[in-house]
């Protein structure tokens, strides 16, 4: 019976196995082929070795690049995550049309990519977007917002708050998994807000804030539609992410093993970055099952 049911579970399972084989394992091993060779479109690849990797020391918009996306994943991850932790707890009090709220907060995830972007350049936008409309009624200066050098990044993360959606869910779920029978203790022990939310919801809630955090830093890194749409990596690359980097190398220049070198490193980065989360985590994240470190 044992046999007649895992040859069946293989079975239902073979659809998944084969997917992720031919369209992920095949091109990422493809993609590390490709990143040892010179290979233009059209053309025939030629082996170089790891004359790619080396060439990516001296390659100046590789780092900086690298520099943006690191800029833009260290403003906003935080932001979301604070942002979207606020927001769940106020959606986890007692209210009338709690579902009304919770349906309003997430409805911004619903949006298209393409949608959104194109809504926030009309938002940014220094002659007439909604932003600078506001700040000149208020009598507050104005600001060119993702058209400036200076502050192209810091709108972008401004921006993405605006899809928090997700994190607020999962956020929401781990607050309703917090025993209640800790809080009252607690209050019991004459503890206020502040104690119950510092002592119990804080520490409860680490493992879900560890999971936003490695989820948000993951995603960051790929970040690619707002700099394709909006900015095409300018004013003077100050929004040049990574991914983008790697798909003007791969579709615009016609550089296929340099931007596969690119995308091989940037796995690398991901896989570094979430390792020491990983070792890191030990030292904050609390798990009430005994031994679940």
């Amino acid at each position: 019976m044992r046999r007649y049911e895992a040859r069946w579970g293989l079975l239902m399972a073979l659809p998944a196995i084969l997917g992720f084989v031919v369209f992920t394992v095949g091109p990422m091993i493809a993609s590390l082929f490709f990143s040892l060779t010179e290979w233009q479109i059209g053309g025939e690849p030629t082996f170089v070795g790891v004359d790619n990797y080396v060439g990516l020391a001296d390659d100046e918009l590789f780092w900086k690049s690298l520099g943006v996306t690191t800029y833009y994943t260290l403003g906003a991850v935080p932001l979301t995550l604070v942002v979207s932790f606020a927001v769940a707890m106020l959606l986890n009090q007692k209210a009338r049309g709690l579902a009304v709220w919770r349906t309003i907060f997430y409805l911004p995830t619903l949006v298209p990519a393409i949608a959104n972007v194109v809504l926030w350049i009309w938002i940014f936008n220094p002659d007439f977007g909604l932003l600078n409309s506001l700040l000149r009624q208020a009598g507050l200066p104005t600001s060119q917002w993702v058209y400036s050098e200076t502050t192209a990044i810091p709108s972008l993360i401004i921006m993405s708050t605006w899809g928090f959606g997700n994190t607020m869910v999962i956020f929401l779920a781990g607050l309703q998994g917090v025993p209640r029978h800790l809080y009252e203790a607690v209050s019991i022990d004459g503890g206020g807000p502040w104690r119950r939310f510092w002592h119990v919801t804080l520490p409860m809630m680490t493992p879900t804030i560890f999971y936003n955090l490695v989820v948000g830093v993951v995603g960051t890194f790929q970040v690619f539609t707002q700099a394709y749409v909006m900015t095409e990596g300018g004013p003077n690359n100050s929004t040049l992410f990574y991914v983008y980097y790697i798909f003007r190398k791969a579709f615009t220049e016609s550089e296929m093993g340099y931007a596969s070198a690119l995308a091989w490193v940037l796995f690398m980065i991901i896989m570094v970055v979430t390792f020491l989360m990983f070792r890191n985590a030990r030292r904050w994240v609390y798990y009430e099952m005994a031994g679940a470190r």
